[in-house]
C-alpha cells in the first residue's frame, strides 16, 4: 500500500510521516497519533501476507500480544484494517535496536551482553506464561531505550504461526530469521517457549563474540549448520566470559529442545546464579612474556628488524631451563595493542613482562628494554643500548643474561651448548640476518607466500653459506611445497634433504635444525625411528619452538603412527603453554577432525579464526 492509500484510509487516527523501513513481511511508516497527540511507529503487513492471514484471524490473534504488559516489552496500542491492508500500532522508540548498537561498536562488555539478555529472557518469560510465542528474536526486534531491553514484534508472531504450515508458506514468506531460527522451526515442527530460547542464545553468543554462531554463503547453508555443528565455547573465544554464562550459552543453543533450559525463567536463574571464582593460579616467579619490540624506524621495513629482535631474545630466554617463557604466538597477540601489562600478565599467567623498541638508523641502532615485575608493578631493570647495527646479535645475548640474573634464573644444563646455540643463530652479515627474518615470516603465512619466502632463504644464504637456519627455512619451504602438492615428491623430497642437512651440520644445536630434518624423515625417507629421534632431539633443545612441536605431534604422532589420542593430548599441553596462537588451534582442529571425525573440531577452528581469521591455516582447518 503506498504512503497516500495509507494516510488516507487512516486519516481519521493518524497522520503519516514518513516511511521507516521494509522488512521481509511488512513496512514501517512513522505516524502521529491525532488523538493522544505522540509519535508512533504503524507496520502494515505486506499484501500477500495479509491475505493469507486473514483479517479475522489476525485481529482475533493479535489480542493476545497486546494483552502483554511488562517492562521489557515493546506495547501494541492498536491495531486494525485500513482498506485491504493489516496493521499494528506501537511506540516509536526514541532510541536504537540492538542491531544498529553492534554495528557501531561490535561485541557488548560481557557484563551489559547479560544483562540485556537477562531483560530480554524476564520479557519471554512472561509472554511464554500468557501463550504466546515470539518466534523471531533478533538483534533487530530488541530495541535500546536508556539502556534497556524492550522486546519488539510480539504482535504478529502468534497469528503467523496458525497458518504457518499451509497457505501462508505459499506466500514465500517465513516466521524467523535463518540466523537466529531454531532447529526445530527450520524444520517446520511445532514450536514452544524454547523455540524463543534458541533463539535468544544465538542473540547472547552474538553480542559477547561479535559474529553470529552459524554462517554460510546462502540461507540452506546457514539452517544446515544448526543441524549438523555445536557453536564454540564463548569463553574460549572472549577474555572475560564465565564458565556459568559460557554454560547457559551452550544450553541455550541445544539442538534438541528437551535440553534446553525449561523455560526462559531458567535461563534467567543461570545467568544469576553466582559462580564462585576458580582460584587464582599465581604465576610462576621465574616466569616471563616478551612483547614485540616497537619499531620506532622511519623505514616501516625495520618492523621485520625490530620483530627479529624479539624473536631472538626469546630463543636466547628459552635456553634458560630455570626460566618459564611464554609461547611466542601468545607474545605477538599484542603486537600493535595498548594493553595493560596486568592484562597481559593475567591472560599468560607470568610474573614479568618485558617491552622496548627499536630504533634503527643507517649502521646504528638504538634499543631500550624494561623489564617490570607485573605482580607489583616495580621495575625490575632498564636499559638503552646504542650499538653498531653488527653488534646487535652480542646485544641480543646479553639482553637475555641481564634478564636472567635480574630474575635470579641461571643458565640450565650444559653451558657450554647453551653458548653455542646463542652463537648458532648468529650469522656473519646484518643483511642475511634482515633477509632470513622477512623470509621465515612469509614461511609463515603459507600459502602463496612459501616461494617468496623460499627466495629470501637464498637470499641469505648467498650472503653468508653457513647460516643454519636459513638452511632450516629453505628445508622447510621445499617440504611444505611438496605436502601440498605445489612441487613433486622427488624434487621436493631432494633438495629438502639437502638444505636440511646443511642445517644441521651449521646449527647442530638448534631446534629449527633439527625439526627441518624430522620432516624431511618423515614426509620424504618414510624413515619413522630417524624422523622421532630428530624430532625429539628439537624439543628437547627448543620446547618452545612451536612449529616443531606442532609437527612432531601432528604428522609424526597422528597421521605416520595414527595414535591420534596421544596426538590431540601432545597438541593440546602446547596449547596450554601458548593459549593465543591460532596455529596450535589449527593443527588441533585438524587432529580432532582426521584422527576422530570429532565435532569439536569445529570448535578448534572457530577459536583459531577468531584469534586470526586471515591465517592460512585458521581458514584451511575450516574447510
Amino acid at each position: 500500500m503506498s504512503t497516500e492509500r495509507l494516510n488516507a484510509a487512516l486519516a481519521d487516527r493518524y497522520r503519516i510521516e514518513r516511511e521507516l523501513g521494509q522488512g521481509g513481511m511488512a513496512t514501517v511508516y512513522l505516524a502521529h497519533d491525532l488523538k493522544h497527540e505522540r509519535d508512533v511507529a504503524i507496520k502494515v503487513l505486506r499484501a500477500d501476507v495479509a491475505q493469507s492471514l486473514g483479517a479475522e484471524r489476525f485481529l482475533r490473534e493479535i489480542r493476545f500480544a497486546a494483552a502483554l504488559s511488562h517492562p521489557n516489552i515493546l506495547p501494541l496500542f492498536d491495531s486494525g484494517t485500513a482498506g485491504d491492508a493489516l496493521f499494528y500500532v506501537m511506540p516509536n522508540v526514541a532510541g536504537q535496536s540492538l542491531r544498529d548498537r553492534m554495528n557501531r561498536t561490535g561485541p557488548l562488555a560481557v557484563d551489559e551482553a547479560v544483562r540485556l539478555t537477562v531483560e530480554v529472557a524476564e520479557a519471554l518469560d512472561h509472554a511464554h506464561r500468557h501463550g504466546v510465542v515470539h518466534r523471531d528474536v533478533k538483534p533487530e526486534n530488541i530495541m535500546l531505550q536508556e539502556g534497556h531491553a524492550l522486546v519488539a514484534d510480539f504482535g504478529i508472531g502468534k497469528a503467523m504461526g496458525e497458518v504457518e504450515g499451509d497457505a501462508f508458506t505459499q506466500t514465500g514468506a517465513s516466521i524467523g530469521t535463518p540466523a537466529y531460527m531454531s532447529p526445530e522451526q527450520a524444520a517446520g515442527e511445532t514450536i514452544d517457549g524454547r523455540s524463543d530460547i534458541y533463539s535468544l542464545g544465538c542473540v547472547l553468543y552474538e553480542m559477547l563474540v561479535g559474529e553470529q554462531p552459524f554462517t554460510g554463503p546462502t540461507v540452506q547453508a546457514v539452517i544446515a549448520k544448526r543441524f549438523i555443528q555445536t557453536p564454540a565455547d564463548v569463553s574460549a573465544m572472549r577474555d572475560g566470559v564465565t564458565r556459568n554464562v559460557a554454560r547457559a550459552v551452550q544450553q541455550s543453543m541445544a539442538r534438541t529442545p528437551i535440553d534446553r533450559f525449561e523455560s526462559a525463567a531458567a535461563l534467567v536463574a543461570a545467568l544469576r546464579a553466582r559462580e564462585e571464582p576458580a582460584p587464582k593460579v599465581a604465576a610462576p616467579e621465574k616466569s616471563i612474556a616478551v612483547l614485540p619490540f616497537a619499531n620506532m624506524s622511519a623505514d616501516p621495513e625495520n618492523e621485520y628488524f625490530a620483530d627479529g629482535i624479539t624473536e631472538e631474545i626469546l630463543s636466547a630466554l628459552a635456553q634458560i631451563s630455570a626460566l618459564r617463557v611464554a609461547g611466542r604466538t601468545s607474545s605477538f597477540s599484542y603486537k600493535g595493542k595498548q594493553v595493560d601489562l596486568k592484562t597481559v600478565a593475567e591472560q599468560l599467567n607470568v610474573r614479568a613482562v618485558l617491552e622496548g623498541s627499536v630504533r634503527r638508523s643507517g649502521n646504528r641502532v638504538r634499543i631500550t628494554a624494561q623489564l617490570t615485575d607485573v605482580a607489583d608493578g616495580f621495575q625490575l631493570w632498564s636499559e638503552r643500548y646504542d650499538r653498531d647495527v653488527d653488534d646487535v646479535f652480542a646485544l641480543q645475548d646479553e639482553i637475555a643474561r641481564t634478564i636472567a640474573e635480574r630474575m635470579k634464573a641461571s643458565l640450565g644444563g650444559d653451558t657450554s651448548q647453551v653458548r653455542a646455540a646463542l652463537e648458532q643463530r648468529a650469522p656473519s652479515s646484518i643483511e642475511a640476518y634482515e633477509a632470513y627474518l622477512k623470509g621465515r615470516a612469509l614461511l609463515y603465512k603459507r600459502g602463496n607466500s612459501i616461494t617468496d619466502g623460499m627466495a629470501l632463504m637464498r637470499r641469505a644464504l648467498e650472503l653468508d653459506p653457513n647460516y643454519g637456519l636459513a638452511w632450516s627455512g629453505l628445508a622447510d619451504a621445499y617440504s611444505l611445497l611438496g605436502y601440498y602438492a605445489v612441487a613433486s615428491p622427488e624434487e621436493a623430497g631432494s633438495q629438502a634433504r639437502d638444505a636440511a642437512t646443511r642445517a644441521v651440520q651449521c646449527a647442530p644445536d638448534l631446534a629449527e635444525a633439527h625439526t627441518s630434518m624430522g620432516l624431511v624423515k618423515l614426509l620424504f625417507d618414510w624413515d619413522w625411528v630417524a624422523s622421532e629421534s630428530a624430532f625429539l632431539r628439537a624439543m628437547a633443545l627448543n620446547p618452545n619452538y612451536l612449529q616443531g612441536v606442532a609437527w612432531y605431534w601432528l604428522f609424526y604422532r597422528g597421521f605416520a603412527c595414527g595414535d591420534w589420542q596421544a596426538a590431540i593430548d601432545g597438541m593440546t599441553k602446547v596449547y596450554e603453554t601458548d593459549t593465543r596462537s591460532s596455529y596450535m588451534c589449527s593443527v588441533i582442529s585438524i587432529g580432532y577432525s582426521a584422527g576422530f571425525a570429532d565435532p569439536r573440531a569445529i570448535e578448534w577452528t572457530e577459536r583459531a579464526m577468531a584469534l586470526e581469521p586471515t591465517a592460512y591455516l585458521s581458514v584451511w582447518a575450516r574447510q
